[in-house]
């Protein structure tokens, strides 16, 4: 009978002991992970700041030569070092939410059929896939296809419409871009329509709601917020395109006068320009249109954030 104890309080010893191992071993992974993700984020934080303070100093010849006039001035002349970069975010900021104005309805509408009506089956999968090639498609694949393509149909309409027939401008770019961010919103508009829970939907339809009522007062309300996460992603490609629109926006240093006219992009005019730049003053001029598409970018973002905060607690 001891003897039974005795090998009872043993095994109950060792256990303890085991326990107590595994208790420390599980300790110290959690703390490896939790240090690995702490620094990871710090260092994310780091390279953030690290490229903004890159930008600036970089500018400094620039902001000390042009001051605030910088932005407002609406002159590009590298001959007499006269630099405004107004132009250049004009140009950016239409020809991207030209792009998303159009991409919104046909994002959505290929969300809801993804999402809602058609899940599963031989046509679903080919459409998403379809969609999520666009998406890795290089961008002067699209330039391309923009200026063989694109252009020559831009042309044509332009002339039935009595206007300049240029074919390229901002109109012909934003139809592009609306092309190449269309993956984006598309995607993550799916991913959360199709995260709405069933019983709610089901709740809305016995009580007498059509399908169009449980999509207008079920499911985009539930999934608003994703869907404007993935607008917002679209938008911040859409600024940050280059190769592309270098190609197809007519490159004109001047403040657009309509959508079918040429125009800059900022990130156009340093693709276009950086390289054959002379002197400090240019160099620093076209970097600091680098540090304001930057600028514009954060911005946006940051707003887009608390639009979507106010989804959520709407």
């Amino acid at each position: 009978m001891e003897s039974t104890l005795t090998d009872e309080t043993a095994i109950s010893s060792g256990l303890a002991i085991l326990d107590d191992k595994n208790t420390r071993k599980f300790r110290v992974y959690d703390s490896a992970f939790r240090k690995t993700l702490t620094y990871s984020s710090l260092l994310f934080i780091a390279l953030l700041v690290g490229m903004f303070i890159t930008l600036l100093v970089q500018s400094m010849p620039s902001i000390k030569e042009f001051g605030f006039s910088f932005f407002t001035s609406t002159t590009w002349d590298p001959v007499n070092i006269k630099f405004g970069s107004l132009p250049f975010l004009v140009g950016t900021l239409i020809t991207s939410f030209l792009a998303l104005a159009i991409t919104i309805p046909f994002s959505l509408s290929i969300s809801l059929f993804l999402g809602e009506y058609y899940r599963k089956g031989f046509f679903s999968n080919l459409l998403r896939n379809c969609v999520e090639l666009l998406g890795g498609i290089p961008s002067v694949i699209y330039g391309f296809w923009g200026l063989f393509f694109l252009v020559p149909i831009m042309r044509s309409v332009e002339e039935k419409m009595g206007i300049p027939p240029l074919g390229i401008g901002i109109l012909t770019t934003s139809v592009l871009l609306f092309i190449m961010i269309i993956p984006y919103s598309a995607s993550i508009g799916r991913e959360v329509i199709a995260l709405v829970p069933e019983n709610q939907k089901e709740a809305a339809l016995s009580l007498g709601a059509t399908k169009y009522e449980v999509i207008k007062s079920v499911i985009l309300p539930y999934a608003r917020s994703g869907i404007f996460a993935g607008i917002l992603l679209a938008l911040g490609r859409a600024l940050g395109e280059t190769m592309a629109v270098t190609m197809v926006i007519g490159n004109s240093n001047a403040i657009p006068k309509s959508i079918f006219g040429p125009a800059s992009t900022m990130a156009s005019v340093i693709a276009n320009e950086f390289t054959e730049a002379t002197g400090d003053v240019y160099v620093a001029s076209l970097i600091q249109i680098g540090l304001l598409l930057f600028l514009v970018t954060t911005v946006i973002s940051i707003i887009g954030k608390k639009i979507i905060k106010r989804f959520e607690n709407g």
